[in-house]
């Protein structure tokens, strides 16, 4: 295998541990800040449940292979200067608390290293504008799911006294985290796969995008490591500052996320988790009272998405020029 491909890989594997880096708190943000688990006990659930996600499908690792970028119309140097860019990105976002989305990372990432090699015109206009769509639509499902599933819990349980509401949900909480984080991994872990596998392809070694079993393994293994680690700067910022949540909202936002991003996932469309369950948790805020949702953090949150794609693509347009005077 040529050693660039080598280069990939590990570059893939870095991402992937930066992905589950920041993500971790997409799936225990919640049942941390309620106190349904202790810390070590989620990240430890989130890992595990995120590996078993990654192996459920490759419908989204087929739809980043070949929907964005023709995989012989690129090279393995293409590749590598996205990975570099969407991980130096999440690992600084991370450092900072702040969540982003690795999806929005890794897509702008491969626009501007495309772009940077071929021009625009080597891109998929198609497959960009479905997933884009995707991208764009799953954070509005997100806040209204969110904020329709707890005005429904609060019509049927609301007359309840709240510790007796906290206390069931509260066990509701750990299948509705372990679901989370299984719809994690399986859309996040897919992206990389995909990207492995369009470089495989574009170097000749493979010859249609079918993700070997080796690839989905690695990326899965990479993606629990990350999310072990946990970003707890990340967490805080979802489970705390954005919001003071009780176990019965974050049932609402994580079930309300999950059945966002897996129904993506069974269709092959990549979303954005960090978008999704962070959109629930304002959609389940807004049922309290509009002023329960810290809408600074919330807005800094969202300035953060807004330039993640462009940012990525443009750092890795010009690590794509670097590259050329090494390689």
């Amino acid at each position: 295998m040529p050693e660039i491909i080598i280069l990939i890989i590990v570059l893939a594997i870095l991402f992937d541990i930066s992905n589950g880096w920041n993500d971790s708190a997409n799936a225990i943000a919640t049942v941390v800040s309620t106190r349904v688990l202790t810390p070590t006990k989620a990240v430890l659930l989130a890992a595990g449940m995120n590996v078993l996600g990654a192996f459920s499908t490759t419908a989204v690792a087929k739809t980043i292979g070949t929907g964005i970028v023709d995989p012989k119309a690129v090279t393995a140097v293409v590749v590598a200067a996205a990975l570099s860019a969407g991980f130096t990105w999440n690992t600084a976002m991370t450092k900072l608390g702040m969540p982003v989305s690795a999806s929005h990372a890794l897509i702008g990432g491969l626009i501007g290293a495309s772009v940077s090699y071929g021009g625009i015109e080597i891109l998929n206009i198609t497959g960009l504008m479905t997933i884009f769509s995707a991208l764009l639509i799953s954070p509005i499902l997100g806040i209204m799911l969110g904020f329709s599933l707890m005005k429904v819990i609060l019509k049927i349980f609301g007359t309840l006294p709240a510790g007796t509401i906290n206390k069931y949900f509260g066990k509701l909480q750990l299948l509705s985290s372990g679901f989370m984080a299984f719809s994690h991994g399986s859309n996040d872990a897919q992206k990389v796969m995909g990207i492995i596998t369009l470089s495989l392809v574009s170097a000749g070694v493979l010859h249609s995008v079918d993700v070997p079993f080796w690839v989905i393994l690695i990326c899965a293994l990479a993606m629990g490591l990350g999310t072990a680690i946990g970003g707890w700067k990340v967490i805080k910022t979802m489970g705390v500052h954005m919001l003071k949540l009780e176990p019965v909202h974050g049932f609402a936002a994580e079930t309300s996320a999950t059945a966002v991003i897996l129904g993506a996932s069974q269709f092959g469309l990549p979303v954005s988790t960090t978008h999704v369950i962070a959109t629930a948790i304002m959609g389940v805020g807004a049922t309290k009272r509009l002023s329960a949702v810290r809408w600074g953090i919330a807005g800094k949150i969202v300035l953060a998405w807004v330039f993640t794609l462009p940012v990525c693509a443009l750092l890795a347009w010009g690590i794509y020029k670097a590259l050329l005077l090494i390689v």
